[in-house]
């Protein structure tokens, strides 16, 4: 049976995308969570994870940390899961966009972390921030103009690319991000989509330790 070793689940944003894609297999998995409250966390995920970071895969012997790796690896693994559009034009668009996501967005990720139970309208809502708003906005209609027809998600069906902005959702909805129709929409779908669900669900269970 599969590992996979993540940190909090209100707050760690990158153990959600890792784990979104390894629930979207249905394969049976052995959750480790590292909670962000104990004050040695830092030492328990370098005692675990060759990258000192989280999410971490492990199959067997092998190891694969980075989101994005693993994404690629469960790909390969469980084609049958759909992490990936079928159509290569689609495919092509979806890892654009998850390479934009995992590299980019900078602004939004310093002063908009995700913090599910966060209620704090207007917080982070600097100029630069703002910007990455409306570059996520476009491309979400794009996703969904050319490609999400079929489905309330980005490419129609959930596929790797709701899995990496999934966070995304999360930030608009605690800092209170004004949406167009299109992203709202996207927004909601997310929010109740089962997997999505119930991460939430295990995140407003946990202490919430980051308050101002």
């Amino acid at each position: 049976m599969m590992k996979i070793v993540i940190a909090s689940k209100n707050y760690s944003s990158w153990s959600l995308r890792g784990w979104l894609a390894l629930e979207q297999t249905g394969a049976p998995y052995e959750e480790i969570l590292i909670s962000t409250a104990d004050a040695d966390w830092h030492e328990q995920t370098k005692r675990v994870s060759p990258s000192g970071k989280v999410p971490l895969l492990i199959d067997g012997e092998l190891q694969v940390h980075d989101s994005l790796a693993i994404v690629e690896y469960l790909n390969e693994r469980f084609p049958a899961a759909g992490l990936w559009p079928g159509d290569p034009t689609a495919r092509a668009l979806a890892r654009s966009v998850v390479a934009e996501m995992h590299s980019g967005f900078l602004s939004l990720r310093m002063n908009m972390p995700m913090d599910i139970q966060a209620n704090e309208p207007g917080k982070g809502h600097t100029e630069d921030v703002l910007a990455d708003v409306a570059r996520i906005q476009e491309i979400w209609r794009v996703c969904r103009e050319r490609h999400g027809r079929s489905g309330p998600f980005l490419f129609g069906t959930f596929t790797a690319a709701d899995c990496f902005y999934a966070p995304v959702v999360f930030r608009f909805r605690s800092y209170g991000v004004a949406l167009d129709a299109n992203a709202k929409a996207y927004c909601d779908a997310m929010i109740e989509e089962g997997k999505v669900s119930k991460w939430v669900q295990s995140a407003r269970r946990e202490k919430r330790i980051y308050q101002e």
